[in-house]
């Protein structure tokens, strides 16, 4: 038997604190061009995820509330996509659990985020944390998503995903679950460290000018950019050039994405020019794209309750999605339900 699925887009960001311009960049400025293109756009804050390691409960709930602003900021109109966090549509855990029985144990062990972050002492790590692809899995299959906005650190767990429902699908004899697609971002999916274009750009590295967090007022902004490593090369007439130039290829990259341009694009203007012309520019663009969103974000902020009232009612959205999923799938896999 063949099922049609409806296009359907999910994505979530973790409220781990501290949001960047590679969070913007490789996740929210995409969600919101998602939106109209014809699939249905579903976006979570995965607070169930973030507790795979101990959170303050205060901080855990600030967190929240400005990943949701983020999102709502840089243009996820939740009257137009479903914006919720996890924790408030149980069909999430519940999923969760019935694909722990599917996916093999194997299978966790070998996904390379458990093995960073578990590091040397995995002994004592939360079940959570092992199991947490099988949560992520269940995100994305609750809702039936085609089609989920991957980078590069998120492309083994989609394929997780994806064996987990292709083995659902076996097992029981059924098309239930599709086999979602991951959708391959452009320009500047991985922003990378303003200090050292090897690394991305992260929350975590314990300089703060390696990062534009989304917080960072216009001067801190400029600031970073005139202070980022690069090298005493001239810029190059194409990206080849700059292959071996991780610091130049990451600040072209940067103004590509923000722009909407090509690097090579951006390369045709500056050409021959050297980073005492470009870093200005760069600084420039950065705070037309940024600001507008730091002030958005700080004005949604200023009323947590109303930030609170949104997320409910994209939970109420969610679960009425969700909830018919999960029964089809108890009663696919044999399980009693009332009529």
């Amino acid at each position: 038997m063949t099922t049609s699925f409806a296009p359907r887009i999910f994505s979530g960001i973790q409220p781990s604190g501290g949001l960047t311009l590679g969070n913007y960049l490789g996740a929210l400025k995409r969600f919101a061009d998602y939106q109209g293109q014809g699939a249905e756009t579903i976006y979570c804050v995965v607070d169930l995820h973030a507790i795979t390691v101990w959170q303050d409960p205060e901080k855990l709930r600030h967190n929240t509330r400005e990943v949701a602003a983020a999102f709502m900021a840089a243009g996820v109109d939740p009257s137009v996509s479903v914006l919720f966090n996890q924790s408030q549509v149980s069909q999430h855990a519940e999923l969760a659990w019935l694909f722990n029985c599917v996916a093999r144990i194997g299978w966790m062990y070998r996904m390379t985020q458990f093995k960073d972050k578990a590091g040397k002492n995995s002994e004592n790590s939360s079940l959570g944390l092992l199991a947490y692809p099988s949560l992520m899995a269940a995100d994305i299959l609750a809702y039936h998503a085609t089609a989920v906005p991957v980078g590069e650190d998120q492309k083994q767990h989609l394929e997780l995903t994806r064996d987990i429902a292709a083995k659902f699908n076996h097992d029981y004899g059924v098309n239930f679950f599709p086999i979602t697609e991951p959708l391959i971002e452009g320009t500047a999916t991985r922003v990378m460290s303003l200090r050292d274009g090897s690394r991305k750009m992260s929350k975590s590295d314990p300089s703060d000018a390696s990062r534009i967090n989304l917080t960072d007022d216009a001067d801190a902004i400029a600031q970073k950019i005139r202070k980022a490593r690069t090298d005493a090369d001239p810029l190059p007439g194409s990206m080849e050039g700059l292959k071996d130039r991780p610091e130049a290829r990451n600040l072209v990259n940067i103004y590509a994405a923000l722009t909407g341009e090509t690097g090579d694009q951006v390369l045709a203007r500056f050409e021959g020019q050297g980073f005492g012309a470009f870093k200005p520019a760069l600084a420039d663009v950065a705070v037309t794209a940024l600001a507008p969103i730091t002030r958005r974000m700080t004005e949604f902020m200023a009323d947590p309750a109303e930030i609170d009232r949104i997320l409910g009612r994209g939970s109420e959205k969610a679960a009425a999605i969700s909830a018919p999923i999960i029964e089809r799938t108890k009663e696919i896999m044999g399980m009693i339900r009332s009529r």
